[in-house]
């Protein structure tokens, strides 16, 4: 199946040269649009993940569907290549089936618009952007039940279908959709929100083609990919190795008590062309932890770490994607088969960020971040209020950010581009909570001469009955160190009861039924640690012990400094502490995982008060055979 392009003028573009200050012209104001169809998103939309904190990702793209701006990679490629239909002028596109689209977006609650953009009879470009919403119907509130085995429990999937057709609304489609939602008025917003934006985009390429012409304008976004395209095969060839190297990290579990999920990649070079095989990764999870990753998906992930650690001003675009050859298998935890799972694909998402940096800094460990996109935790509250009203919250937290290269890890914050948390007062003055604590850990960040991001504890006081779900990572592994800096703290969860019984909650539950003052304290992880702890500067470890980022005992055995009763630096003491400690910091290794797997299987119930996971039914099967 290949969408087929509908256009009424038949005639080809003509190539030009066009001159830099130009070419400098249409690229920042194709990033100016990009940026204003997020402005326009969200002083429209109605649902806080997508109003407050940013979870929508735009594009704009030239005739042939390659992204020219944006951040997330073009959704637009797995579109085309599965869509069965004609596209003509005035048609928009609507999708949010993962199976429809080569997993260009990856669960159903991803609401996707596309916009071919014509002009005189021809396609020109598109714009795009999708969003997550609130809720898309399904088993539970939110529509992510961890305890989904089939994406048909996962809320409704919309395939590709067109929301406009020929200029005319299809407004009983949309009004049947809305009616398998929990809130239909977000949604309406939302989905109103997403296409207002990208008319936007549309409007701006029509201004910028009014201003110097068509032929230059897909002149222009012909050589913005063109030279993307020249500084990425440098940039691979220079930096990227003949030889095999790999990597591996885990998913901690499946929420169904089975784990950790490895995720596996390798790397090399063929001439021109980087290698990057996943093969190796753990066949797909019973639940719904499997991420259905798009290959371009994955090579605008490597293009953008390669453009922001050697050279940050070159503008990631689609121009490299034929130097980057992804191999994933298929049945594997990153390419499940229909119909499996996929609403709570964030994990691996986020661990795929974390295997990524460690497989591409290992030849340049100088320039190698430690691990800290350790998941992205989603907290769903859902009930009916005093007034019968109901309401239902889905937020994103945050955890520590990964020392760095270049400094320490910002503490509570998210590896998102442009996400932004919840603020307090929303969440109090729209639904039925109160926020008792909003603050950091101390001594969560793992040490380090630069130290990892702390993570952050918030504590929920619930007003109304009701019930919640709870989704992280990191509760089992650790989020790694490197350069012998050490590992960051683990998540976990936990309730006080309004009666003080305290009860301790897995990193994937659902349904959790809460009563009026009962307080859930939602705990994230640190960033791990970068570089060696002892030759970080004693006077700024005693300026994080005031500010409450370390405590005293972390700053001593830690860090070997040891403070004086006024919080002053104790040369001396400190001088001989770290020295006792110096045989104890392994440096010359690249990474520091702490335990091995099954050290943290027999310790897991005595450190987190959980029960270890049991090894996924594959490994369990293999053994049998054995």
């Amino acid at each position: 199946m290949v969408a087929k392009i509908k256009q009424t003028n038949p005639e080809p573009f003509k190539p030009v040269e066009v001159d830099p200050i130009t070419l400098d012209i249409i690229e920042n104001a194709l990033k100016n649009a990009r940026n204003e169809m997020d402005a326009t998103l969200f002083r429209t939309a109605m649902s806080p993940g997508i109003r407050e904190q940013g979870d929508a990702f735009p594009l704009i793209a030239d005739h042939e569907g390659k992204m020219i701006v944006g951040q997330f990679g073009s959704f637009i490629d797995g579109f085309l290549k599965n869509y069965d239909g004609e596209i003509e002028e005035g048609d928009m596109i609507w999708l949010s089936d993962p199976y429809s689209c080569d997993g260009a977006i990856s669960h159903n609650n991803d609401w996707l618009i596309l916009l071919p953009i014509f002009r005189d009879g021809r396609l020109i470009g598109w714009s795009s952007h999708f969003g997550h919403q609130t809720d898309v119907g399904g088993k539970v509130p939110g529509s992510l039940p961890t305890d989904g085995n089939s994406i048909f429990q996962e809320g409704i999937r919309i395939p590709p279908v067109k929301i406009y057709k020929k200029g005319e609304f299809q407004k009983e489609m949309v009004d049947l959709v809305l009616h398998q939602v929990r809130m239909p008025a977000w949604c309406r917003s939302d989905l109103n929100a997403l296409m207002a934006s990208c008319r936007v985009a549309a409007r701006r390429v029509h201004e910028i083609c009014d201003r110097f012409g068509l032929d230059v304008y897909i002149s222009a976004t012909r050589e913005l990919l063109a030279r993307n395209h020249r500084a990425m095969k440098q940039l691979i060839e220079t930096t990227v190795a003949e030889e095999k190297i790999s990597f591996e990290d885990y998913v901690c579990d499946d929420g169904r008590g089975y784990g950790p999920y490895k995720i596996k990649c390798t790397m090399w070079r063929e001439g021109s062309k980087v290698i990057l095989d996943f093969d190796g990764t753990d066949p797909q999870s019973e639940s719904s932890i499997n991420f259905y990753l798009n290959e371009n998906m994955f090579k605008m992930f490597f293009g953008i770490y390669m453009i922001m650690v050697f050279d940050p001003q070159i503008l990631f675009n689609d121009g490299f994607y034929d130097l980057v050859d992804v191999r994933i298998p298929e049945g594997c935890l990153l390419k499940p088969k229909f119909p499996a799972a996929l609403s709570c694909r964030t994990h691996a998402l986020g661990r795929i960020f974390d295997v990524l940096g460690g497989l591409l800094g290992q030849r340049t460990p100088e320039f190698l971040n430690a691990a800290g996109f350790s998941s992205s935790p989603h907290l769903m509250y859902s009930g009916f209020d005093k007034n019968g009203e109901w309401f239902q919250l889905f937020q994103i937290g945050f955890g520590g950010i990964p020392g760095r290269p270049l400094g320490d890890g910002p503490d509570g914050h998210s590896l998102w581009p442009g996400f932004t948390n919840v603020p307090n007062e929303f969440l109090e003055r729209y639904f039925p909570l109160r926020i008792e604590r909003y603050e950091t850990v101390p001594d969560s960040g793992g040490a380090g001469l630069n130290r990892g991001g702390n993570g952050i504890l918030m504590a929920y006081r619930f007003l109304e009955e009701g019930t919640v779900s709870i989704h992280d990572d990191r509760w089992f592994t650790y989020p790694w160190g490197v350069n012998g800096g050490q590992p960051g703290m683990r998540s976990s969860k936990y309730i006080i009861r309004a009666s003080g019984e305290k009860e301790i909650l897995g990193a994937k539950v659902d349904d959790i039924p809460v009563k009026p003052d009962d307080v859930l304290y939602y705990i994230t992880w640190g960033g791990g640690g970068w570089g060696n702890p002892l030759e970080r500067d004693p006077e700024l470890v005693a300026l994080e012990v005031k500010r409450g980022l370390v405590t005293r005992q972390g700053a001593e055995n830690n860090y070997g400094v040891i403070l004086d009763a006024d919080g002053r630096v104790d040369e001396a003491a400190t001088k001989a502490k770290r020295k006792e400690l110096a045989d104890k910091i392994v440096t010359n290794e690249i990474f520091c995982f702490g335990p091995p797997i099954e050290e943290l299987r027999a310790n897991c119930e005595a450190e987190t008060g959980l029960p270890a996971p049991k090894p996924p039914v594959w490994t369990r099967r293999a053994a049998s055979a054995n």
